[in-house]
């Protein structure tokens, strides 16, 4: 039988699986690859990324292309690495408790976590033995999605997606627990299995009257964040600090970036943000799950008009800056790569 939150996540089309996004719109992407005539186009629009960004890049080399004043912090750790030595790497790289621990390749907040303290990292690296990513926590107080993309052989860019990110929290009233608090959420109790587990030495909990409890600091769907569309923000300035940053990456013209900031103005002018990823050709325009004023036809729509702006790219990149296509069986086999990594990694939690 079908319980009542489940049946909620059936009924919202911001809950549904990703196939129903891509499937739908699968004769379009066909197209475009007649058009291009090759299969595997769209692997030629980031040449600076590995595969352009079909999601078995590696996080941590692509962040190395971010100038340092908008990066992170960020340390690699490989399987079975001596504990002592990471904390020295992590002392070297001047980077604090908490802290941000998450797979080297990987997307949809897979394995990501917020990490107090030494004990929970060894336990984290014992129970994942993959490539780590140890990243700084940013106290920003806010996170958003920008998608923008730029054709090669021209100097301005354009964005296309201002996704806002609003981080699921209650609020306390004296009397209920912090479990109960989330139930009577009308989102929150769609996530009460990851709060369970995020918050499980606190459920029992009873928050002070207006004392707000943030149940996630992951600015994923995934993990209950909600996103919400900004489009009205995009404007020259904002487009024009994203040329400078397109400009500062040789070979990355289609993406979204997810970014850390304080407030918008700091971000539109380029004076203060910090890029925690750099997602290429995978990217969604995230503003289409804003289900508030999004209808599923209109999200299905918005992925079309991506995808065009990739094929302008990609072949452009292709023709004039003789970037070669990756064989398609070449990138099947990535994508098969990736399948059976995910499906590894998730065995592991």
């Amino acid at each position: 039988m079908i319980n009542k939150t489940t049946l909620e996540k059936y009924l919202n089309w911001e809950y549904w699986p990703t196939s129903m996004f891509y499937v739908p719109n699968l004769p379009y992407a066909f197209y475009l690859a007649f058009r291009a005539k090759h299969a595997a186009f769209f692997s030629a629009a980031n040449p600076a990324i590995k595969s352009s960004g079909n999601g078995t890049e590696s996080k941590y080399e692509t962040i190395q292309l971010v100038p340092e004043k908008y990066r992170p912090k960020s340390i690699l750790v490989l399987p079975k690495s001596n504990f002592s030595n990471v904390l020295k790497e992590i002392k070297t790289a001047k980077i604090e408790f908490p802290l941000i621990a998450k797979p080297d390749i990987g997307f949809r907040g897979l394995l990501v976590k917020k990490i107090d303290s030494e004990y929970e990292l060894e336990e984290y690296l014992n129970n994942y033995p993959i490539n780590i990513i140890i990243q700084e926590f940013l106290d920003y107080e806010n996170e958003c999605g920008i998608f923008y993309h730029r054709k090669p052989n021209e100097e301005k860019g354009r964005i296309s997606s201002v996704t806002l990110k609003n981080f699921i929290s209650v609020t306390g009233d004296g009397k209920s627990t912090l479990e109960q608090l989330i139930l009577n959420d009308k989102r929150a109790k769609l996530y009460i299995d990851l709060f369970k587990t995020i918050h499980k030495n606190n459920l029992n909990n009873i928050p002070k009257i207006n004392e707000m409890i943030k149940l996630t600091v992951i600015g994923n769907h995934s993990k209950g964040t909600q996103f919400i569309n900004g489009n009205h923000l995009i404007s020259k300035t904002l487009t024009e600090t994203f040329d400078q940053l397109s400009h500062s990456i040789e070979g990355w013209y289609y993406g979204r970036v997810d970014i850390k900031y304080n407030n918008f103005n700091e971000l539109e002018t380029g004076s203060d943000y910090k890029v925690l990823e750099i997602n290429g050709i995978i990217a969604e325009p995230t503003h289409i799950y804003d289900s508030d004023n999004y209808t599923y036809f209109n999200a299905l729509k918005e992925i079309r008009q991506h995808w065009q702006s990739l094929f302008q790219i990609s072949v452009a990149n292709h023709n004039f800056k003789k970037v070669p296509y990756k064989s398609a069986r070449k990138f099947i086999n990535e994508m098969f790569e990736l399948r059976n990594y995910i499906s590894s990694i998730k065995k592991l939690r």
